[in-house]
């Protein structure tokens, strides 16, 4: 009776297991859309902005147009005093009349004395003074007509036009302000051609080139899609902001397309950047000098490292490449507390935020 009651004794405790699963936090990876991740805020603006100004200084005596109207090329848009430009004008023409009569005169005393040196009647000396007077009447009058010209034009630049047609964007100046030659008075948009202005990270702007192409959505038009193309790269980052501007025009912008407006640039890429995956910043190991994962056997749930090629490294995640397949099981957390072959039991996360959206 004592044997049997020590049997039974000893059928109450299990042998511990030889092999027993380590808990590891993993979570299976989720494809990454290789589109999605060239995908930028930006907002609208014309092919070509610039400041209008005079061309000469005075005092702005009227403004025709506000920012928002759209004007037409060759539209008066504002005038300065134009009382000192016509008196120039005026003193000019006077000059240019004089310089014309001296040379009516010079050319009659030339035909004269041309006749009379040659039958001797002048010295050569009268014939070559009467020649020079002629060579100088006629640069005088030459002289006299390009300021007079140069007086017409500088009466012309009091006036301010379109060059182009397009809409005001700003006004930089009042009626009765005296403005310095080329100071602004308004900001300037042309019409046509529209464009998004994109800021692009430092480490992200290597993997964009002239003419990729682009889709162009806004807030503002549901529906919208505009096929579009990178025209233009910054050559150096922003001093402040330290990003990079990427101009990217809209190859067929209609009238819906305001300036201003908020829009989402995606970058298309090729069809092999859909095969990436993203994983958390906490998940990547290394092999070496090379990156890696720990990867969770579906046969024996065992981990394998396996090495793996980062495409992009964001704040929160990593997008891979190469070396790791969508639905893979990978440990996302407490990569430096396990081994190779080791048998694991994957968890998930204990707070849902931390999961891979």
């Amino acid at each position: 009776m004592a044997v049997a009651l020590l049997a039974l004794a000893g059928c109450g405790h299990k042998a511990p297991e030889a092999n027993a699963a380590a808990p590891v936090i993993a979570f299976p990876v989720k494809a990454a859309d290789g589109a999605m991740a060239g995908r930028f805020p930006g907002d609208v603006h014309a092919r070509y902005e610039m400041p209008l100004s005079f061309r000469v200084s005075g005092q702005l005596v009227s403004r025709r147009v506000d920012p928002g109207e759209r004007v037409k090329q060759g539209e008066l848009l504002a005038q300065l005093d134009p009382a000192d430009a016509n008196k120039q004008m005026s003193a000019a023409k006077a000059a240019l009349d004089a310089a014309e009569h001296r040379l009516v005169f010079a050319t009659q005393q030339r035909d004269r004395d041309d006749a009379q040196f040659k039958q001797n009647l002048i010295s050569q000396l009268q014939w070559q003074q009467t020649q020079d007077n002629y060579a100088s009447a006629l640069g005088g009058r030459d002289q006299a007509r390009q300021q007079y010209a140069l007086a017409q034009d500088q009466l012309r630049y009091t006036s301010l036009m379109a060059d182009h047609d397009g809409v005001i964007t700003s006004r930089q100046a009042e009626v009765g302000q005296v403005l310095a030659a080329g100071q602004q008075v308004f900001g300037f948009a042309w019409s046509g051609e529209r464009e998004i202005d994109v800021d692009v990270p430092e480490s992200r702007v290597g993997s964009i080139t002239l003419g990729q192409a682009a889709i162009v959505t806004l807030p503002a038009l549901p529906g919208h899609r505009y096929a579009a193309h990178v025209r233009e790269i910054a050559p150096a980052a922003d001093v402040s902001s330290h990003t990079y501007l990427v101009k990217v025009q809209v190859e067929r912008a209609d009238a819906a397309l305001q300036l201003g407006m908020t829009a989402d640039v995606t970058l298309q890429t090729d069809q092999s950047a859909l095969a990436m995956v993203s994983i958390p910043a906490t998940a990547l190991f290394h092999q070496g000098e090379r990156p890696a994962v720990w990867v969770v056997r579906p046969t024996d749930s065992t981990l394998e490292l396996r090495p793996v090629i980062v495409a992009r490294y964001g704040e929160r995640d990593v997008l891979l490449s190469a070396g790791l397949n969508a639905g893979e099981c990978i440990v996302m957390q407490g990569v430096h507390a396990v081994s190779v072959g080791e048998k694991v039991s994957p968890i998930a996360p204990p707070h849902p935020e931390d999961a891979p959206q």
